[in-house]
């Protein structure tokens, strides 16, 4: 979940230059949080460990031009929204109609008005924080408030794809309610809705890390993504949910031979490389939910890939 706070945006510049980098810094640093690249190379991986919000970047560099590190950019899914504002001494209209052809935002002249210059960074920074607002929205289950199933793929692909750049672990747990159908058929389904929600706030307690991800993916089930996690760490967190969800006692007399609602959970965790899908340890998990389920639910079961 997102958490609203007073932190300044950040705004990476890139410059072969050292001369402007100082200029830029210097005039923008007491509004904002500023990084420095000397290279597209460099932008990059600052890029990919620490996403800015928006950038700073120079057409003319050397072995790696702007076109290229914004082309690499925009062809990663997770990247691809962060704001760029090219800043050159050229004046050609054929520059510009290339430069928004791969996704920059705006352009700033060389050499730099600093007023202007804030006040395209405040713009787009603004329109930046709008489009965030409405991706949140857009990614969050009504019912319980956690990330929705669209917001766990999109996560899922980026984490996968950090995974396979840094040779790490990650692993993913699908969770089931057991008798749901039951349960709502006995108690009600605002009953039902309430038992969701009781659940997918429990979750949320039990996810200490910040790249940790709970979402409800179906009706009753839940999928919790773990990055830098190896079996055995997830197995004894996917434990630890199963019984804080089963000492809620939340009341389900068609749920036997436990009289309250218990889970049921599938682990399985990998460390991806460029010849593996991510549905691969999906179905992993998928299949080890069937499992715990098939031998007599309110248990887990987990796999190493």
């Amino acid at each position: 979940m997102h958490v609203l706070n007073n932190k300044k945006p950040r705004v990476l510049i890139v410059d072969d230059v050292p001369t402007n980098c100082r200029v830029l810094m210097n005039s923008l640093k007491s509004d904002y949080d500023i990084e420095i690249a000397t290279s597209g190379e460099q932008a990059l991986e600052m890029v990919i460990v620490n996403q800015p919000d928006l950038i700073l970047l120079d057409i003319m560099m050397p072995r790696m031009d702007g076109y290229e590190v914004c082309s690499r950019l925009k062809q990663d899914a997770a990247l691809q929204e962060i704001p760029v504002i090219f800043f050159t001494a050229k004046s050609d209209k054929e520059d510009e109609a290339k430069g928004f052809e791969w996704g920059v935002v705006d352009y700033i002249s060389k050499p730099f008005y600093i007023p202007v210059v804030k006040a395209r960074i405040k713009c787009h920074l603004e329109q930046k924080k709008k489009r965030d607002l409405l991706l949140r929205l857009a990614s969050i289950d009504p019912l319980t408030g956690i990330p929705n199933r669209r917001h766990f793929i999109d996560v899922f692909g980026v984490e996968w794809r950090r995974a396979m750049r840094g040779g790490s672990s990650i692993s993913l747990m699908l969770l089931d309610v057991d008798f749901f159908k039951q349960y709502n058929d006995t108690y009600g389904h605002t009953a039902g809705d309430e038992c969701l929600k009781t659940i997918a706030q429990s979750l949320n307690r039990s996810l200490k890390r910040p790249g940790d991800c709970a979402a409800r993916i179906g009706g009753e089930e839940f999928a919790i993504l773990l990055p830098e996690t190896d079996a055995l760490g997830a197995a004894l967190l996917a434990d630890r949910i199963r019984q804080d969800i089963d000492e809620l006692g939340i009341e389900h007399s068609g749920s036997q031979p436990y009289g309250h609602v218990t889970v049921s959970a599938g682990v399985a965790t990998t460390t991806p490389n460029d010849k593996m899908e991510r549905q691969i340890l999906l179905n992993a998990a998928d299949e080890m939910l069937y499992q715990a389920k098939e031998r007599g639910r309110n248990q887990v079961l987990g796999r190493e890939l």
